[in-house]
This record gives C-alpha cells, sequence and structure tokens, in this order.
C-alpha cells in the first residue's frame, strides 16, 4: 500500500512540475478571433457589440483593457500590443498554478472581443467567464458584471 500512495505523490508531483515548467508557445495562443477557422470551443467570450446596451465604445479601450488585465493578480502579457489590435494575457491560477490564457481583438464589427480558455482540463468552473465579466465591468464602467455573449459576431 505504502508504494501504490509513494507513486501516487511522485505522479502527482510530476504533472505538477508539467503544469508549472510547461513552455508556453504564444502563437498556439495569440490567436486571430476574426479568422475564418476560428472556433471557441469551450471558451468564454465577450463582445462589445455596435448596437449594446452599454454605448459605443470609447478610443482606447484595448489600452484601458491591458492595464485592468495587468493589474489582475498572477496576470502576464503573452504577446500583442495595443498598436497590433490584439493582446493575449495569461493568468495563472492561486492555488495550482494553472494557465488560463485570455486574447483581447479590436474589431470592426464587434468593437471589441474578449476570449478566455484553460489550457488544462475540460471545465473551469466558470473561472474565465468571471475574469473576463469584472474586466468589462470596470472598462465599462457598469455596476454589474455584463453576461457573456456567446458566439463570435462575424463583420
Amino acid at each position: 500500500m505504502g508504494l501504490v500512495l509513494a507513486f501516487g505523490l511522485i505522479a502527482y508531483l510530476g504533472f505538477m512540475a508539467w503544469v508549472l515548467l510547461a513552455p508556453t508557445v504564444p502563437g498556439d495562443w495569440h490567436i486571430d478571433l476574426q479568422a475564418s477557422g476560428f472556433d471557441p470551443g469551450r471558451g468564454q467570450v465577450f463582445c462589445i457589440m455596435p448596437d449594446n446596451r452599454y454605448g459605443p465604445l470609447a478610443d482606447g479601450a484595448l489600452a484601458r483593457l491591458d492595464a485592468i488585465a495587468l493589474a489582475t493578480p498572477r496576470t502576464e502579457r503573452l504577446a500583442g500590443s495595443v498598436e497590433e489590435g490584439r493582446i493575449t494575457w495569461v493568468t495563472r491560477t492561486r492555488l495550482m498554478g494553472y494557465p488560463d490564457y485570455t486574447t483581447a481583438q479590436v474589431m470592426e464589427g464587434p468593437g471589441l472581443c474578449v476570449f478566455g480558455r484553460q489550457r488544462f482540463g475540460q471545465g473551469d468552473w466558470g473561472v474565465n467567464a468571471a475574469r473576463i465579466g469584472g474586466w468589462m465591468q470596470e472598462l465599462l464602467g457598469l455596476p454589474e458584471v455584463p453576461p457573456m455573449t456567446g458566439p463570435l459576431a462575424r463583420p
């Protein structure tokens, strides 16, 4: 029984090391949300549509969102820039250090779309939706967290 527990502990520690040390290839996560093959899959999407109830998107929204994201604990910019019109951040969970990736892109149709997804596992228990909702609440100056909008609308 002790050997089984020892093996289990070693396997768990190995998995944790892999999660924390696995290299992140920016090109795998800094994706174009307007690309024809883009599929949000299990990810969470929030788009500020032209006819939204929050009003028009103010100039400099991506720069303000970048500042909001970088002020989030355990979040750093992975790729992109305001000048590029697309930024991807990685946020690691507090306890286990699992990476979640969030990409925001300025788009002609919707204005701004934000897409969050996890790297490991089948679900994230609403963590990405809550983070994106909080960022949008702060960006838009809302008293409540806005709901996710679902699939991206293509211009």
